[in-house]
């Protein structure tokens, strides 16, 4: 097994050289079925920091640069390395890494190990047991840290899915990821951001594409030399790339359509139920007939747009999922008919468009879309051959 231990640096000739010789000398011996590599990609640092690195080549024939004349930021430089590691360099296991001692080296070894136990994508974490960030970190990054990049990302990518509880640092930038699978499925060319919004678009990819996680402590050192990669405009970067996800996440989207749809069946069930209700109707009658010009309303637009995906076509498959359609929906219907009754009994009928949207919004849209998603547009399972 290869793994690439990818180094993004800019203005890091102080502490590169190093590393290097830290990771060559004292880490990559202690790993035994291991191949290990290190890749520095540079945007041709003003201090030289690259020629450190070709002065180092003489020495380690596994050390690798690519160099740049253009700065790409830090995500630019992950992705470029992610690139040469694959396409150059066969990486089973690509490692994100610092070259200021900030990640333990001692740490490669651990997240190897959990990859060769099965994982496929290694955080390090500051805030699980074990984990931490230097004590001279003031209030207001250690703020930002924890609940700016840690509780808030996770809030927004995740709520309330199980990566939420799994993930507890989605910032850190210590991670192995294996190759096969994942990192060479991974989409590099249209991220949001090629800062360090770059981190929780890799681990949104990654999570997509259903890898097994697993975190380990990691123990955040205090920057000595050279310039810190983190900017004013960071939490910024952070929070839009977040945002961003999760409103262009399918799901997310499949959500918001379904909800427009199901506002716009709204519209029609209150005014043909005022309308029936100013007719006259009896009250089964009015809640009954509003309710089912609603469902109409919404299987042709869930069939056409929320689910276009999987969208039914030709008539004796549109005849036969409606007849379905009505049929889970008569749940809807049901309880509708049975709450409006009831409060109109309670309450009088002259509450029925107060009652109406709370009867939509918290009991029908749950039944309705569970239905919808389980039986009506039900995902096929693929076929195997």
């Amino acid at each position: 097994m290869k793994a690439v231990v990818v180094i993004p640096t800019y203005n890091e000739a102080d502490s590169i050289g190093k590393m290097v010789d830290y990771l060559f000398e004292k880490i990559f011996p202690t790993l035994k079925g291991w191949t290990c590599q290190i890749l520095i990609v540079d945007d041709t640092s003003p201090d030289g920091t690259y020629k450190v690195i070709e002065k180092a080549q003489k020495k380690y024939p596994d050390l690798f640069l690519s160099l740049s004349k253009e700065k790409s930021g830090i995500g630019g430089g992950y992705v470029r390395g992610f690139k040469y590691a694959m396409e150059k360099l066969n990486a089973d296991v690509v490692i994100e890494f610092d070259a200021d001692f900030q990640h333990p080296p001692e740490d490669i070894p651990v997240m190897l190990t959990e990859i060769e136990k099965g994982a496929d994508y290694v955080l390090g974490s500051r805030n699980i047991p074990g984990g931490s960030v230097p004590k001279s970190w003031g209030f207001k990054r250690i703020f930002l840290s924890k609940f700016g990049g840690g509780l808030v990302a996770r809030f927004i990518l995740f709520f309330p899915w199980k990566s939420f509880f799994q993930i507890t640092d989605p910032t850190t930038g210590l991670k192995a990821s294996r190759v096969k699978g994942f990192v060479d499925h991974m989409d590099f060319d249209h991220l949001y951001s090629y800062q360090f919004g770059y981190k929780l678009e890799f681990l949104y990819q990654m999570v997509q594409l259903k890898a097994k996680i697993k975190e380990i402590p990691l123990r955040f050192g205090l920057r000595e030399t050279g310039e810190s990669k983190i900017s004013a405009q960071t939490p910024k970067d952070i929070l839009r790339s977040a945002i961003l996800l999760r409103w262009f996440d399918p799901f997310t989207q499949k959500i918001l359509k379904f909800g427009t749809v199901g506002f716009a069946g709204y519209l029609v069930n209150a005014l043909t139920l005022a309308l029936f209700t100013k007719l006259n109707f009896p009250g089964w009658g009015a809640w009954g007939l509003s309710t089912e010009l609603a469902i109409i309303n919404n299987f042709v637009f869930n069939n056409i747009w929320t689910f276009r995906d999987q969208q039914i076509t030709g008539l004796a498959g549109l005849i036969s999922k409606f007849l379905q359609f009505n049929f889970t929906s008569t749940g809807g219907l049901v309880i509708q008919v049975v709450v409006g009754v009831i409060t109109d009994l309670l309450i009088g009928p002259q509450y029925r468009q107060i009652v109406l949207p709370l009867t939509v919004v918290f009991l029908v849209l749950p039944y309705n879309y569970l239905m919808y998603t389980l039986v009506i547009w039900r995902k096929k399972a693929p076929s195997q051959k």
